[in-house]
C-alpha cells in the first residue's frame, strides 16, 4: 500500500508535469498562430491603409495574439477547469487576449496610460474566471468604496467606468475611420456632402456610444434630472457660440455656398478653404498661413466667393506706354505676353483695353482668365508683365516715367 504523503507528492508531481506539458502546448499553439498570422495578415495589411499611418504596424501583431488567444482558447476549453494545466493556458491566454486590446488601442491612437491598465485588467479578470475566483474578486473591489451623501462609489465602479470609458472611446475612433473609409469610396456623393455625411456620422457614433456606455454601466438616466437645468442653461449661455458654430457648419455644408476648395475673401483674409470644421474654417492664404474663421462669422458677413459657380476668376493688369509709342504694336504684344502665360486660359481668350490718357502714358489695361485662383493671383501678374518687359525692350516700345521740367529765372526777369 503506498503512504499518504508519497501519493500526495506524486499528485503534485503529476500537477506540475501536466502544467509543463500545457505551457509546451501554449507555446507550440502561439507559435503556429505566429505563422499563421504571417499569411493572414499579407491579405488584411493592404485593406488597412485607409486606417491610418498608425494602424498599419498593429495588424501583424493583432491578428498574432488573436489567432493565439483563438487556439489557446479551444485547448483551455478542452483542458479539465480547476487543474494546473487549465491555469496555465488560462494565463497564456488572457495574457494574448491583453496584448489583443493593448495593440487594437494603440492602433487607434489611444495613449499607452490609458491601455496598459486595461490590458492588465482583462488579464487579471479572464485569469479569475478561468480559476473560478472572478466573484470573490469582484466582491474585493466593491468591498472598497466611498459614500457621497445617499451614493456609494466603490473602485469595482470606477474600474468599470474607466474600462468601459477606454474601450468606447478606441470603439468610436476606429468606427470614424472605417465610415470615413466607406464615405469617402462612395461614387452618389460630392465632396461637400461626404464631409457632411462624415460629420453627421461621427455625431451619431459618439450618441450611440454614449448611450450604449450609460446602459452597459447601468446608470439611470433619471439621475441626471438634478443637472438638466443647470445644464440647460450652461449650453444656453456658456456653449451658445459652440452650438451657433456648429450648427452654422451644417448649414454651409447642407446650401453648398462654401466648400473645401473654393476660393474666399473674408475682410482681409483671402485663400482657400482647406477644411470645414465643427467650430470653424480653415482658410489658407498664399503665404502659408491658416485662417480659423468662425462658422458664424461666414453666416452673418459678406463673403467674397471666387468659385461658387465657376472656378474662372477674370484679373486685371495695368499697364501704360509712352504716346510716341506704336499703339498697335503694343496691344498686340500685350495680347501675346498674355496667351504665352502657362496658367492664362486660351478660353475664354485674354483681351486688352485701352482704359484713358494718363498725364504721360497711354493706359491700357490686360484682361486674363485663369481656372486655379488658389494658386495666387500676383504671380500670374508677374509672369505676364515679365514677358511684357522683354517684349517692349525687343520691339522698341518705351514705358514712360513722370517728367518735369524746372525753368530757373534770373534777377529782375519774370517767369
Amino acid at each position: 500500500m503506498i503512504p499518504p504523503e508519497l501519493l500526495a507528492r506524486l499528485e503534485r508531481g503529476a500537477d506540475w508535469i501536466e502544467g509543463g506539458i500545457a505551457l509546451g502546448v501554449a507555446i507550440g499553439l502561439y507559435l503556429l498562430a505566429a505563422a499563421l498570422a504571417r499569411m493572414v495578415a499579407r491579405r488584411i495589411e493592404p485593406h488597412c491603409v485607409h486606417l491610418g499611418p498608425t494602424f498599419g504596424p498593429h495588424v501583424r501583431p493583432l491578428v498574432r495574439h488573436g489567432l493565439a488567444t483563438l487556439l489557446v482558447g479551444i485547448a483551455t476549453a478542452v483542458w479539465p477547469t480547476g487543474t494546473t494545466a487549465n491555469i496555465v493556458l488560462a494565463c497564456v491566454m488572457g495574457w494574448a487576449l491583453a496584448l489583443v486590446a493593448n495593440h487594437l488601442l494603440r492602433a487607434v491612437s489611444i495613449p499607452l496610460w490609458a491601455t496598459v491598465p486595461l490590458s492588465i485588467l482583462i488579464f487579471v479578470m479572464l485569469l479569475s474566471g478561468s480559476t473560478g475566483g472572478i466573484t470573490p474578486l469582484a466582491q474585493m473591489l466593491d468591498s472598497v468604496g466611498l459614500q457621497l451623501g445617499k451614493s456609494r462609489i466603490s473602485l469595482l465602479d470606477v474600474i468599470s467606468v474607466a474600462a468601459i470609458g477606454v474601450g468606447l472611446f478606441g470603439a468610436v475612433r476606429l468606427a470614424n475611420r472605417v465610415l470615413a473609409r466607406s464615405i469617402a469610396r462612395s461614387r452618389g456623393l460630392d465632396p461637400t456632402q461626404k464631409l457632411l455625411a462624415e460629420k453627421l456620422a461621427g455625431i451619431a457614433i459618439i450618441a450611440a456610444a454614449f448611450f450604449f456606455g450609460i446602459d452597459v454601466l447601468g446608470i439611470d438616466l433619471t439621475a441626471f434630472a438634478v443637472f438638466s437645468g443647470a445644464l440647460g442653461l450652461a449650453v444656453g449661455f456658456g456653449l451658445q457660440k459652440t452650438v451657433g458654430n456648429l450648427i452654422a457648419g451644417i448649414i454651409l455644408l447642407l446650401d453648398r455656398s462654401i466648400k473645401p476648395g473654393d476660393v474666399i475673401v473674408v475682410g482681409d483674409s483671402f485663400g482657400w478653404v482647406n477644411k470645414i470644421g465643427v467650430r470653424a474654417v480653415s482658410v489658407i492664404t498664399r503665404d502659408g498661413k491658416e485662417h480659423l474663421i468662425p462658422n458664424e462669422n461666414l453666416m452673418t458677413q459678406e463673403v467674397e466667393n471666387w468659385s461658387y459657380s465657376d472656378r474662372n476668376v477674370r484679373i486685371h493688369i495695368p499697364v501704360g506706354i509712352a504716346y510716341d509709342s506704336d499703339l498697335d504694336l503694343a496691344q498686340k504684344l500685350m495680347m501675346q505676353a498674355a496667351l504665352d502665360s502657362p496658367r492664362v486660359l486660351k478660353s475664354p481668350r485674354p483681351n486688352v483695353w485701352l482704359t484713358g490718357f494718363g498725364e504721360s502714358s497711354v493706359d491700357h489695361e490686360i484682361l486674363a482668365w485663369i481656372a486655379d485662383p488658389e494658386a495666387g493671383v500676383g504671380n500670374v501678374r508677374s509672369d505676364v508683365l515679365g514677358r511684357l518687359w522683354h517684349l517692349f525692350r525687343d520691339h522698341g516700345v518705351t514705358i514712360p516715367f513722370p517728367q518735369r521740367v524746372v525753368h530757373i529765372a534770373r534777377p529782375g526777369e519774370e517767369g
